[in-house]
């Protein structure tokens, strides 16, 4: 039976008011229990790396996790998605961006990211716009962000209460709307008081903070722009938080932190263990957190009212 893309699963998710989680592969061997929860889940999922993850941890590369992931897949279960390519990354440093985007589609990512958040919004509109064109030019999704999702800076967060009353790096909802607009991106990652957890050495194992959503903020962002938004850092943040952003826009939502730690923590008891400690963390993330178990009955069946769903939002 034909799958569908993830450009389409994700729409799906938007539409049905349910939600497709991400999980971050900072160490190759996470890819075999990532993909066998959400296959004994009957769930829908993206396995993602993120640029940081090969620089800091040790995915190796783009290409090493895309050749761990093919031994693992399950076309009902799985996408292969590149999370943040940064133009410029958390240690304020220029990156070649197109050509790490490049190479994921030759490699046969089925989704991208390119990451312009900490650049004026002028110049975040031009190259997320440029990867757009690249990307649907081999009818890849691109996914973007605007605003400032916090946390993979080098030094210390202020205050999270701080920042959450002050609303600094949320995004802006008429902003959104032009950003969208002018790039033609596919879904948006938005900052409504999510944080990414800390990737230094001295903070990655410590507890994340326990953020909370401006679920108000973020409604207002969905009515300006109409397409699918994203959540990133969604490790730690109450459940009741979580379940109203899907009701309010969020189709994706990005895990790291709960896979991670449970990996690191087990890691001198060997790779078996810590391998048996990410699956177990899957089934909690799947199962209770966000409750997507046997969302593939959902989001994968050429059912009529997502083709026509699919024909009406064309």
């Amino acid at each position: 039976m034909p799958y569908a893309s993830t450009k389409q699963l994700i729409q799906r998710a938007a539409h049905a008011g349910t939600v497709i989680p991400a999980f971050n592969i900072p160490y190759l061997p996470m890819v075999e229990p990532v993909a066998r929860a959400l296959k004994d889940c009957n769930s829908v999922g993206l396995i993602v790396v993120a640029r940081l993850e090969w620089e800091k941890f040790e995915s190796k590369s783009l290409e090493a996790v895309r050749d761990e992931y093919e031994k693992f897949k399950s076309p009902a279960h799985t996408r292969l998605h590149l999370d943040h390519v940064p133009v410029i990354d958390e240690d304020d440093r220029r990156v070649d961006y197109p050509a790490i985007i490049t190479r994921a589609i030759a490699a046969g990512y089925e989704s991208v990211m390119v990451d312009g958040s900490r650049l004026p919004f002028d110049e975040n509109v031009a190259c997320t716009r440029a990867i757009a064109q690249l990307a649907h030019a081999s009818n890849i999704p691109v996914e973007a962000e605007l605003g400032a999702v916090m946390g993979h800076e080098s030094g210390p967060l202020p205050p999270y209460e701080e920042l959450f009353a002050s609303g600094k790096g949320f995004t802006d909802p008429d902003e959104a709307a032009r950003f969208v607009q002018a790039t033609g991106v596919d879904w948006l990652s938005v900052a409504i008081g999510n944080i990414h957890g800390a990737i230094s050495a001295a903070t990655k194992g410590q507890q994340k903070v326990a953020a909370r959503l401006d679920i108000q903020h973020l409604d207002r962002i969905h009515q300006k722009t109409g397409i699918p938004l994203v959540l990133h850092g969604g490790t730690g943040i109450r459940k009741k938080f979580i379940l109203d952003s899907i009701r309010h826009g969020i189709a994706k939502i990005n895990v790291a932190t709960a896979i991670r730690q449970p990996y690191e923590r087990h890691l001198a008891k060997g790779v078996i263990a810590a391998q048996d400690a990410v699956y177990a963390a899957m089934l909690t993330v799947i199962r209770d957190e966000l409750e997507v178990q046997n969302s593939n009955i959902r989001l994968n069946q050429e059912d009529k009212p997502y083709l026509h769903y699919e024909l009406n939002s064309l």
